[in-house]
């Protein structure tokens, strides 16, 4: 077993105040619905559904594309008003199902029937999953059937629950452990049915003492599931840190957590893993929290997939002050925002709304080799030498420097007094070289079938 903590992080303010005792509230949408089909890490999913067509809450709207993609469902029952291109929080343009939505949210038949895991087989599970359109609700947006599904099931040992919610000014996770700590053991004992040498561990950070104990009340009496207190440190969520600080063992961008025998799922993720196996109910719902000092009322909701994010800034109250910054998502490693017209999709976690731009205020100056960038890294790197070979674009040397092991946590930025934008620099370098390397690939292809 791992410490609870791991090497370098930060402390930023986490800002959690504002929303953390507002219970999860549940929010039903007024305008069409839109349902992009590229909301995952994959293929887009492929619509099987026109124009003009009626559908019902938990139907099919688009078929995942191959193993890595995901369905998309939809959340409500009404009419297929269009399918048509539409912008995403992250900037991406794509294919989308309009639905407009008829306020009964009448489900699909077969829906919400209750069933026991223990009764069915590891296909069945994994099935299940795959049909309910599961992806990592943390934000990464992988198929959760994929990562339910490795190579050899008896090698894995922790199935490890990331209820560390690290990202400052979000609070859905630590709602849903306050909340619906049962439904959480529930799904992990769902997934825990696939791997039968598996131990299951709901990691939580210590600055969340009811959600520890509520956790551990609701798993007494549950041999496979403890609950572990992890050192309260951003980016303790990242899966990298998750795994360390859980299980001693040392993940990097080569290996995926099954490598070292884990599987990781975020909080929200089990919850909906439960609920497709056990209740047959895929899914349909986001926790979103919308907060920020520019937000009249921050809250948290249970929002239908598809709904227009400028509704649920209206739903708590709307903004308090214009805002200098709206971001989708934290203040660490979310997107900033032009627009709210933007559709909540599955890896949506919050928005937040702020009065003041810092980093628009606070201009960068020159490196002055402190070395910060380096202590706070949690991969070891060392921040100031991979910004030069980007500031250079020397993608051969960002790649001897290790650059493709930045998960872009936005940990060496925070700590700059520059205030230089290390991040953004990274991501475009690891976005270039995976360019190339795909590029490589496909010419290493073709030259193989002439």
């Amino acid at each position: 077993m791992g410490d609870g903590s791991f090497r370098g992080g930060v402390h930023p303010f986490d800002g959690k105040d504002m929303s953390k005792d507002k219970p999860v509230a549940e929010y039903l949408p007024k305008g069409d619905l839109v349902y992009p089909l590229s909301q995952h890490i994959g293929a887009p999913a492929k619509p099987v559904v026109a124009p003009g067509d009626e559908v019902l809450a938990g139907q099919l709207l688009g078929e995942a594309a191959g193993f890595v993609s995901a369905n998309v469902i939809s959340s409500v029952s009404g009419k297929v008003k269009a399918i048509e291109r539409r912008m995403l929080a992250t900037g991406v343009i794509s294919d989308s199902v309009i639905v407009e939505n008829d306020g009964h949210y009448e489900l699909a038949p077969g829906l919400g029937t209750s069933r026991d895991p223990e009764n069915m087989t590891k296909e069945e599970i994994r099935s299940a999953v795959k049909e309910a359109g599961i992806v990592g609700l943390g934000g990464a947006g992988f198929p959760t059937h994929v990562k339910l599904t490795p190579k050899d099931d008896s090698a894995i040992d922790y199935v490890i629950v990331n209820g560390a919610e690290c990202e400052p000014y979000i609070t859905g996770d630590c709602r849903l452990m306050l909340e619906e700590p049962e439904r959480i053991v529930a799904g992990l004992k769902a997934i825990l049915c696939l791997f039968e040498k598996a131990k299951g561990v709901i990691a939580v950070e210590s600055n969340k003492p009811e959600a520890i104990a509520r956790l551990r009340e609701a798993s007494k009496g549950e041999p496979r599931i403890e609950v572990q207190a992890l050192k309260t440190k951003y980016p303790q969520g990242a899966e990298r840190n998750l795994v360390y600080a859980v299980t001693g063992r040392r993940l990097n961008s080569r290996k995926l957590p099954a490598d070292l025998g884990c599987v990781v799922s975020n909080t929200d993720t089990v919850i909906a893993v439960g609920m497709a196996v056990c209740e047959r109910m895929p899914l349909m719902r986001r926790i979103v929290t919308v907060t920020g000092d520019a937000i009249a009322e921050p809250q948290n909701f249970r929002v239908k997939t598809g709904t227009n994010l400028a509704e649920l800034v209206e739903a708590a109250g709307g903004f308090r002050k214009e805002p200098a910054k709206v971001i989708a998502g934290g203040p660490m490693m979310g997107m900033a925002l032009t627009v709210l017209d933007i559709p909540v999709t599955k890896t949506t976690s919050a928005l937040l709304a702020l009065s003041q731009d810092e980093v628009e205020e606070l201009a960068p100056t020159d490196c002055i080799r402190c070395g910060r960038c380096v202590r706070a890294c949690p991969s070891g790197l060392v921040p100031q030498k991979m910004r030069e070979a980007c500031e250079r674009y020397d993608l051969d040397l960002f790649e001897r420097l290790y650059g493709m092991e930045c998960y872009e946590c936005g940990s060496c930025t925070f700590a700059c007094p520059a205030r230089l934008p290390l991040t953004q620099s990274f991501k475009q370098a690891r976005k270039a070289v995976m360019g190339r390397r795909r590029k490589a690939q496909a010419e290493k292809q073709a030259g193989g079938k002439s």
